[in-house]
């Protein structure tokens, strides 16, 4: 018998063990920084180079990219290799899924990837970690290589549209899976959340882990609120087993 599809669609709380942190929960960066916001928002980005300036120190003294895959990361990989069809839907854009061993093709990205960087002008695209080199070098607002434009995170920054083919392939997900978990998201950010509710409409259980109620709790046949590092390796061992 064909094992069921799962869909997990994973928000920040999935890499907040790996130090990557969450930004609307209650310690989160927006809540503690309501100025960050700008540094990710598309308009400031693009019309205030001071604004570009300290979003590069902020992405490079981060450091994110050095950040490593968690347990729950780990246990998405292992029911992948279990046999068992896996979906990842993401909101996060550290890559830590891929680094874990999920085929990237099986990783929709909803909002991109702080690995690479893209040219607002060429749309030429290249990895990260040579434009924080420049940046550490000393170019504060490093310009594009090729044709002098802005350089900006291959991320989707607020007041920017989501990818319509990514968010079609996750829909198609959201309708097709039998069973869809939803873990470390506030469930707030739209279009995202609103694959949860496309998932219980068609038929999905519909399994809610975070620390924080959601507005998809009611709809839920799950919830579970245990810290996700140990919750959700636990869950998905027992989809494993079926």
């Amino acid at each position: 018998m064909a094992k069921p599809l799962v869909a997990l669609l994973t928000g920040a709380g999935v890499s907040t063990d790996s130090g990557i942190p969450d930004y609307r929960g209650p310690n989160g960066l927006w809540r503690r920084d309501p100025e960050a916001e700008k540094l990710v928002t598309y308009e400031y980005y693009m019309g205030d180079a001071e604004i570009r300036r300290r979003s590069w120190r902020m992405r490079w003294e981060a450091g994110a990219l050095g950040a490593e895959p968690n347990s729950a990361h780990r246990a998405v990989a292992e029911l992948e290799r279990s046999g068992v069809p896996v979906r990842v839907i993401t909101q996060n854009v550290d890559g830590l899924h891929q680094l874990a061993g999920m085929p990237a093709r099986k990783v929709l990205e909803l909002h991109g990837t702080a690995r690479e960087f893209v040219c607002t002008a060429c749309h030429v695209r290249g990895p990260m970690d040579e434009a924080l080199a420049r940046v550490e070098a000393g170019e504060a607002d490093p310009p594009c290589v090729r044709c002098g434009g802005i350089l900006k995170p291959a991320t989707v920054m607020f007041g920017e549209r989501l990818d319509p083919v990514v968010l079609g392939e996750a829909a198609a997900i959201a309708k097709g899976c039998q069973v869809f978990v939803a873990a470390g998201s506030s469930l707030q950010v739209q279009p995202a959340a609103g694959l949860t509710g496309v998932a219980a409409e068609h038929g999905a259980r519909l399994i809610v882990v975070n620390a924080e109620p959601t507005p998809y709790d009611d709809l839920a046949d799950e919830v579970v609120r245990d810290p996700i590092g140990t919750a959700l390796p636990a869950l998905l061992r027992g989809l494993a087993a079926g």
